[in-house]
């Protein structure tokens, strides 16, 4: 039942076309059974926006407040930036909650999952909607950890703006240039937010700089700190000019005072702020041309005329053309510079009608989510984001159209346009939006039933989690007949294996968990087969000449030639079976049974006896393209991982020598505070149990992150031992 939640957004203009996206529907799980708000045990909630008790008040200002007035955000980093803690601030300063969360008491609002609050880490993007000084936000808070990368690859989808939260004494971390990434190929509007300013060796200059340099982004300096590390105690609002402090005798940080920066009182910091506003002025007028002509003329003079109502408009345009990104500062944990950071939500990122969305409004039974609550609501307005119930055919990335005939008129003016190149692009991207791209996986292992008897109630488990997470793949094993999950690394794994336990009531059995290697080719190759087959009264006769040579380019799907004399006049069901042949064959190499990639296959000759069946025609492509590859130069192909350690310097000559004997090779170690930064790549055969290793060698005090960088060719000795401890000969 869980696979039928859906997520989607719905835009102001109305065409018959509906993005869906199933992003929290796991989250959603245990309340589904009710449609009334659930309130988790151990947490204060307030009523939600919109209920007193039971009863719903004004259920259409609930459901559809004003279009300019909606704010759809994500919150997104690296692991451990403070993406949680942040948005628990933002729920208890919303009015959503009574009571301040802790990812450490696992008592988030967000990470309500069981293996997030034992674990605490976000796994599964979440939902929620409040509402802040007369603006409606839907907020979603998404994993920072590489293995739940698409996780946050679906929430953009259907997300306005986000904001990005940096831990202050870090900077640029290595999953942060993922996500940017992620939000640079979606165009979605960003605010920086520089937390854990509290933070020993919290420095804000740095964290500046490495947006600067590593991100590549424009950052515009909308507030400075009053202090770092310890001595944090309030930000200064460079636009107003304006001193924010915190009542250090708060536990909630709710009392907090705004005063204007004066010339008796504060010389040094209005003069330092002054000169920052100047500065920011300058960067947008380099920015914007509209903001420029009106600070050329009515206020080259002087700067400190230019109201702060122009230059938050000014601000506001180059954040939604993603020329720069607003910065901020301050500590969720602390409870400082959160409420700041809610006012920026609603002044610079957009609403849903400034951006290129366009879906219908046209879906039988909606909810309304609030993390693991929801109520069912009867209508929605363009703008909002909403779950729904009943989709039991749909997958993330689906679109739904409110009709055939709808779908295929979008797709013919879509076709018509094509040759307009000022508008193909547009009309493209509104029938494709919805596709997310999906990450292949770089570990598997078998999973195995407590018995025969619940194999159909595994399956229909991984059957519903594959529709919840692309990114998780299962397939039979043709030879054992076991079933294989493939997943993005040990976390992902794990956390489905503990998934299958808590919400099927299955206990399973995984066996070791191996890395996926490919294969490819050196050099070129030609075979020749024919399959002779009678079946019945009737003969099936296919004899087929090919040849199978590596490409330079990286390919993963082999690519297909043929031979003039074999194209002209050829079927294109028999060109479908050679393809599906050629495809089939190179799923399983003939070195580790691995797919195949980084090759082409040129057919040169075929010949098919009339009456032959295209399964035959498939079956004898697929047998000569294994005898090719077995008589080639063949190769190994194994992931190599970019991995980033922050470690201390007494612990750095540790950490370099084991690397260095899990085949790194290390790019640079940069220096950040007092800590050493190693960037390089390791084969992921040798990276795997690194996390306790780590742990042991520094006495808990490194980190680490890791994601995929390519494929990269293993060397004669380790291909040699890789294949006799499987057993295998070259």
């Amino acid at each position: 039942m869980l696979s039928n939640l859906r997520k989607f957004v719905v835009s102001h203009k109305k065409i018959p076309i509906l993005h869906v996206n199933n992003m929290c529907c796991s989250k959603m799980r245990s309340s589904l059974q009710r449609l009334k708000p659930h309130v988790p045990l151990g947490r204060n909630y307030s009523s939600l926006p919109g209920l007193i008790g039971n009863d719903i008040k004004s259920l259409h200002s609930v459901i559809n407040p004003p279009i300019t007035k909606i704010r759809n955000i994500g919150i997104m980093a690296h692991i451990d930036a403070g993406k949680t803690t942040t948005t628990e601030r933002i729920l208890y300063y919303s009015g959503y909650t009574r009571s301040l969360g802790d990812v450490d008491d696992g008592d988030t609002v967000t990470d309500f999952m069981a293996q997030e609050r034992e674990r605490g880490i976000t796994i599964q993007s979440a939902a929620v909607t409040f509402d802040w000084k007369g603006y409606r936000v839907n907020l979603i808070d998404t994993p920072g950890h590489v293995d739940f990368t698409l996780e946050v690859e679906r929430c953009l989808r259907v997300l306005d703006g986000a904001v990005a939260v940096f831990d202050a004494s870090a900077g640029v971390e290595a999953q942060t240039l993922t996500v940017w990434r992620q939000a640079d190929k979606h165009k979605i509007p960003r605010i920086c937010f520089l937390n854990k300013m509290d933070k020993t060796g919290a420095s804000f200059k740095y964290a500046v700089e490495s947006i600067r340099e590593k991100l590549k982004a424009k950052p515009l300096l909308l507030q400075l700190p009053l202090g770092e590390g310890k001595a944090f105690k309030g930000v200064v609002d460079v636009v107003n000019k304006e001193k924010l402090l915190w009542n250090p005798n708060s536990d909630d940080g709710k009392d907090f005072v705004r005063n204007p920066l004066l010339e008796m009182s504060d010389p040094e910091l209005l003069k330092e702020t002054t000169e920052a506003r100047n500065a920011l002025i300058e960067q947008v007028a380099d920015l914007d041309d509209e903001f420029a002509d009106l600070v050329l003329g009515e206020f080259s003079e002087n700067f400190d005329l230019l109201p702060a109502e122009k230059l938050q408009t000014a601000i506001r345009r180059v954040t939604l053309a993603q020329t720069a990104v607003p910065v901020l500062c301050g500590s969720a944990l602390k409870n400082k510079g959160v409420q700041p950071l809610l006012d920026a939500v609603t002044v610079y990122l957009p609403s849903p009608e400034e951006r290129n969305y366009e879906f219908l409004e046209r879906i039988s039974r909606l909810l309304l989510p609030f993390a693991d609550q929801h109520i069912e609501i009867p209508s929605l307005t363009a703008g909002n984001i909403a779950l729904t119930v009943g989709l039991k055919h749909t997958a993330t990335g689906d679109t739904i159209a409110s009709s055939k005939s709808s779908a295929l008129a979008a797709a013919r003016r879509a076709e018509t346009e094509g040759g307009k190149k000022h508008r193909r692009n547009n009309e493209a991207e509104r029938l494709l939006l919805a596709g997310v791209e999906i990450p292949e996986p770089v570990f598997f292992c078998t999973i195995e039933p407590p018995s025969v008897a619940k194999q159909p109630d595994l399956d229909y488990a991984l059957k519903c989690l594959q529709r919840e997470d692309p990114s998780l793949k299962v397939k039979l094993d043709a030879d054992s007949g076991q079933t294989v999950l493939c997943g993005m690394g040990e976390l992902h794994i794990e956390i489905i294996h503990d998934r299958i336990k808590r919400e099927y009531g299955l206990e399973t059995y995984l066996g070791p968990l191996q890395v996926a290697y490919r294969e490819t080719i050196l050099n070129a190759v030609r075979a020749t087969d024919t399959l002779d087959r009678t079946l019945g009264d009737k003969r099936h006769l296919v004899t087929v000449e090919l040849e199978v040579k590596p490409v330079e380019t990286a390919s993963v799907m082999p690519v297909i030639e043929y031979a003039g004399s074999v194209s002209e006049d050829l079927p294109t069901a028999s060109q479908e079976a050679i393809e599906n042949g050629i495809h089939s064959a190179c799923l399983q190499g003939p070195l580790l049974g691995s797919p195949v990639q980084d090759v082409a296959v040129a057919v040169h000759s075929l010949i098919i006896h009339p009456g032959t069946s295209t399964t035959m025609i498939s079956a004898c492509v697929s047998r000569c393209i294994q005898k090719a590859l077995k008589k080639a130069d063949k190769q190994v192909l194994e992931p190599l991982m970019k991995l980033e350690v922050t470690v201390t310097r007494d612990y750095l000559s540790l950490v370099l020598a084991d690397l260095a004997q899990r085949r790194g090779t290390i790019q640079e170690i940069q220096t950040r505070q007092e800590n050493k930064i190693i960037t390089g790549f390791v084969p992921l055969a040798e990276i795997m149990g690194y996390s306790t290793v780590l742990r042991t060698l520094t006495s808990g005090s490194a980190t680490f992150a890791l994601e995929l960088s390519n494929y990269e060719a293993m060397n004669p000795q380790d291909q040699t031992v890789l294949l006799g401890r499987s057993g295998l000969t070259q």
